[in-house]
């Protein structure tokens, strides 16, 4: 990966678009670095995939830290959100 990104799972999408991000303030990048999440903030998230030949080619999106308040009782355990921008979700190729 060119820069650190934190890993998510998109199958954690809570609607379109919304991501659960982390339980904690504080999480560690694919480069090594601590990140500590605070509203508003702009992350670059990833997670593992690859192509039809097995190679990695990462699922990627940035977006905007926010507070989980959805409400919805399986994200409870989530204290921070990632609202992907409107370049979406996309393979790291494609970059």
């Amino acid at each position: 990966m060119k820069k650190g990104r934190i890993n998510v799972d998109f199958n954690e999408m809570i609607e379109e678009g919304l991501v659960l991000l982390s339980k904690t303030d504080v999480k560690v990048d694919s480069s090594g670095k601590e990140i500590k999440f605070f509203e508003g903030m702009i992350v670059h998230i990833y997670e593992q995939d690859f192509d039809l030949d097995g190679n990695i080619d990462n699922l990627i999106a940035d977006g905007e830290v926010v507070l989980n308040k959805t409400g919805i009782p399986w994200t409870l355990n989530a204290k921070w959100c990632c609202k992907i921008d409107s370049k979406g979700i996309r393979h790291e190729s494609d970059e």
